[in-house]
């Protein structure tokens, strides 16, 4: 009896371990925010409105250059296309640097391999605001350039991780590359948006990016800023991170 219910134990333990998330990544707790801004010129990101979200996990760091080859390898794909090109720090000399050079058809085909998935939109904002309100970073309302890389400061993508982490644990949220969503991109979707877990329009030619990158300027990294690219687009300044359900 007692061999019996030390096995169940044991089985019910590993099955927890293994629903448990990997170290690289963090809870992004439940809860609502106000999405977008309000801003007296013309833009796509507002009006502001409320969102509500479900927890979910979020990867730390984004995607690197090391951990996309190792995909890359096992499931057959092609490199991206900027490998092996030091001025885009991209390729085996650059390990711990984002990958670029992805398109959104590859990044979901790594999201998918990984158990995982890309983030939407909604969640992107959420979860790159880290807890705090109305700010315009996630940081504060000043951009600074020794909390993120933008600007062509660094002169490129710099390693995962050398700046310190926002609110929720996440590094890298804006700056250095941007990252691909689930959404399809509209400029006037934030008029219509459901306000639980909404998904981005159901078509469209243009998937959302989000961040900005090493390239960009200061508005492009704000928390609220947002922009379309084809999905079968790739760029030296385009990367992605990776998100997973709770269970």
């Amino acid at each position: 009896m007692r061999t019996t219910l030390f096995l169940f134990a044991l089985l019910v333990s590993n099955c927890i371990i293994s629903q448990k998330p990997e170290d690289t990544m963090v809870l992004i707790p439940a809860g609502n925010f106000i999405m977008g801004k309000n801003t007296e010129a013309p833009s796509d990101w507002k009006p502001e409105h409320s969102i509500t979200l479900n927890a979910f996990y979020m990867d730390k760091l984004e995607v690197t250059n090391k951990q996309y080859y190792d995909f890359c390898v096992v499931t057959n794909t092609a490199i991206p296309q900027f490998w092996g090109l030091k001025e885009f720090r991209s390729g085996p000399d650059f390990p711990d640097n984002p990958v670029v050079g992805v398109s959104y058809f590859d990044a979901e085909k790594f999201a998918r391999w990984s158990g995982k998935r890309l983030p939407t939109e909604a969640e992107w904002e959420y979860a790159a605001r880290g807890g705090m309100v109305g700010k315009n970073f996630p940081f504060g309302d000043v951009i600074d350039s020794a909390k993120v890389n933008y600007g062509r400061k660094y002169k490129g993508t710099l390693k995962v991780g050398s700046f310190s982490p926002n609110g929720f644990g996440l590094f890298d949220i804006t700056g250095n590359v941007w990252e691909w969503t689930s959404d399809f991109y509209s400029n006037d979707y934030y008029a219509n948006s459901p306000v639980e877990n909404p998904k981005g329009p159901s078509t469209g030619r243009f998937k959302v990016i989000r961040g900005g990158s090493w390239h960009s300027g200061p508005m492009c990294v704000q928390t609220f800023y947002r922009n379309g690219l084809s999905p079968s687009w790739v760029d030296f300044g385009v990367g992605f991170r990776c998100v997973k359900d709770i269970k």
